[in-house]
């Protein structure tokens, strides 16, 4: 069903939902069915058109062949976890890169960096996944997303925001294995963003990073919108 405004759905962690204006269901980072954060009703996702995966941790692409497997979405990725997938029989994959840009109907796509690392235990071994990266999503009526990834913060953010002034950021806050509030912050500086979205925290209790936190070291003109998993938002209503 298409609407005049991006819908915008969390489902705990680093995963998103997405729903275009043209009614295309876009998920971010497939890890729903043992997310312990994502509630029980959105486990089971009935519909998707696009797949983009950040990374190949596990609590990033956990549920990536079976939702493939089921609903054939156009999969975008870096090209070592693309092949990966392609081994599993994954199908409709837009193996990528850094810089890179594609198009799914009228959703442009661009991969730009992340600093993390990618890899995925499997029979015991550590199999390499390519780098971690960020996307930038541009929908059909210019609505631009930039979802980060896992990262910390480098300096090349600001050209992310000089390139393709997203007018939402998400990033992650809690720390650990991502940047924290303190360098979410600078993130948010560099970008030069004025609406962001934090996640990929409290999920696990290493997690430590909070909303709040950042909220304090953010000028009052940035609108820093706290999600709870399983809430839906419109562009609109940011």
């Amino acid at each position: 069903m298409s609407h005049k405004d991006v819908e915008i759905k969390y489902l705990g962690h680093g995963t998103f939902l997405f729903c275009s204006v043209a009614g295309s269901n876009v998920l971010v980072d497939p890890w729903v069915k043992v997310n312990p954060s994502c509630p029980v009703e959105d486990k089971n996702i009935s519909s998707l058109d696009l797949m983009l995966i950040t990374h190949g941790h596990f609590d990033h692409i956990s549920d990536a062949v079976e939702l493939a497997e089921r609903h054939e979405p156009q999969v975008a990725c870096i090209f070592e976890l693309g092949q990966w997938l392609e081994s599993k029989g994954v199908v409709n994959i837009s193996a990528m890169n850094k810089g890179g840009s594609i198009q799914h109907k009228d959703i442009g796509v661009t991969m730009v960096d992340a600093r993390h690392s990618s890899g995925f235990v499997e029979d015991g071994q550590i199999v390499y996944m390519g780098e971690a990266a960020g996307f930038v999503i541009e929908f059909e009526n210019g609505f631009r997303i930039y979802h980060a990834g896992d990262t910390a913060v480098f300096g090349d953010m600001k050209l992310i925001g000089e390139l393709y002034q997203p007018d939402l950021a998400i990033l992650p806050i809690g720390d650990v294995f991502t940047m924290g509030p303190k360098e979410a912050a600078m993130a948010v500086e560099l970008l030069g963003v004025s609406k962001i979205i934090p996640g990929h925290f409290a999920t696990f209790p290493l997690l430590t990073g909070t909303p709040s936190e950042l909220r304090k070291l953010l000028p009052e003109t940035v609108n820093l919108i706290r999600m709870e998993p399983g809430q839906s938002i419109s562009q609109g209503e940011l």
